[in-house]
């Protein structure tokens, strides 16, 4: 029963949408808005993701990642630290929610308040993806080639099935690390993810 429950609650939706239908971003965000429940991206298409909650483990997982990130951040003040229900237009149109995000103070101050209430127009420094069981591996590394060619400084995508972690940068094939026990990077100095709670 556990299993099949868990498989339910990552299903996903491929909306395509004709052109005449296109979502402007005040559209998107009210969508969002009256649809709580579920998780919804746009892609740079114009194309819906509708996709329902994660199954609890994955969510325990996910509140690690955040949690871990948000306690660096706090003591360093470097910048803001957002979850997975946090969503971002990037550069190509589409509308991004990463399951952890960063972005420098001085970015994030730089935006018009009005821009930080809906889906801001800022390409994170920062992205984690957290794969799922039901994930398509090729999808989600797709996504986050996305991330890097939409500005995005450094993105961690972990896969805690296979205990691996896959590390893209701009103008690098991506960096593979096998089983390892904490990740780091120069990009938020001090910040260290112990990995032991997300493999698990």
């Amino acid at each position: 029963m556990g299993p099949i429950l868990e498989q339910a609650q990552r299903t996903s939706i491929h909306l395509q949408l004709p052109p005449a239908l296109h979502l402007s971003d005040d559209q998107l965000f009210e969508l969002c808005r009256i649809n709580r429940e579920l998780r919804i991206e746009r892609t740079a298409l114009g194309n819906l993701i509708i996709m329902s909650p994660t199954g609890s483990e994955t969510g325990a997982r996910n509140a690690s990642l955040t949690g871990q990130l948000w306690l660096w951040n706090r003591s360093t003040q470097m910048g803001q630290v957002f979850d997975s229900s946090s969503g971002f237009t990037l550069p190509n149109g589409a509308m991004r929610a990463p399951d952890a995000a960063w972005i420098r103070q001085e970015r994030w101050a730089a935006l018009h308040p009005e821009q930080k209430k809906k889906f801001a127009p800022i390409t994170p420094d920062f992205v984690v993806e957290l794969k799922s069981p039901t994930d398509n591996l090729a999808d989600v590394q797709a996504k986050m080639q996305e991330y890097i060619e939409n500005g995005v400084l450094l993105g961690w995508l972990i896969d805690p099935d296979l205990c691996r972690v896959w590390v893209y940068r701009p103008d690098l094939e991506p960096e593979v690390l096998l089983d390892p026990a904490n990740v780091t990077a120069s990009l938020l100095p001090g910040f260290e993810l112990d990995l032991q709670e997300i493999f698990a």
